[in-house]
């Protein structure tokens, strides 16, 4: 897992397809620190995005990562260009400070800049999502946005700006050292970013959906004599 502190931001060298009508692609990122103690087979969050190493190299500082189907249709990283800024963030050691909230980098969608506003030292961004996902987002509650752990200001079920109908909006303040270590702070209005909600958000919404049905859990057993 992950607390959605970025440990610093990698540059896209490529993004290819392994085959002309092949649905996955492989990602090759410049990441030094990640890349420094990186092996195969360990879990990097990119944009947010849980990939797992799959080579290092070629060059000093790079790494590869295999992106699934379901990651290019539900997250952004099927966009990414050459040039292009990532967040990163490694794997939580099991004795590391938990600096963020829980993130799995299990990418629940995403949602679209509508506005920023410059504050004297911050900036507040608005952004607009789809209400199935607007469900999860509640004011002074956690959310990962491209990887970034961020506390929610404002949260409204109407639509903002030209928007479509089945829209909200949610808010977040971004102060300096997020507008610098992370690239948030270059977002243009209607840039997408990968969300992810609180996962407690999810499991308390599956507990209570499945409240009323019969369960057999297996976990206890009567005991008659």
């Amino acid at each position: 897992m992950f607390t959605g502190i970025v440990e610093e931001t990698g540059t896209v060298r490529s993004l290819v397809h392994p085959d002309d009508d092949a649905a996955d692609a492989v990602l090759t990122v410049t990441a030094p620190l990640a890349a420094s103690d990186a092996r195969p087979g360990d879990s990097v969050a990119v944009n947010g995005v849980c990939l797992t190493v799959t080579g290092i190299g070629p060059e000093e500082g790079q790494l590869a990562f295999d992106v699934m189907p379901e990651s290019l249709r539900r997250t952004t990283l099927g966009a990414l260009t050459p040039g292009a800024r990532v967040n990163l963030e490694r794997a939580l050691p099991a004795n590391g400070r938990l600096g963020g909230h829980i993130v799995q980098g299990h990418v629940d969608g995403t949602a679209t800049l509508a506005s920023r506003e410059p504050g004297p030292r911050w900036d507040d961004l608005t952004f607009t999502a789809p209400h199935p996902l607007l469900r999860y987002v509640a004011e002074k509650g956690s959310i990962t946005l491209n990887g970034v752990s961020l506390t929610v200001t404002t949260v409204s079920d109407d639509a903002v700006g030209d928007d479509a109908a089945g829209h909200g909006s949610f808010g977040v303040s971004l102060i300096p050292t997020t507008l610098e270590a992370t690239n948030l702070g270059e977002l243009a209005p209607g840039a997408p970013v990968n969300v992810e909600v609180d996962v407690l958000a999810k499991y308390t919404e599956r507990l209570l959906t499945a409240a009323g049905r019969p369960q057999d859990t297996g976990l206890t057993r009567e005991v008659t004599a």
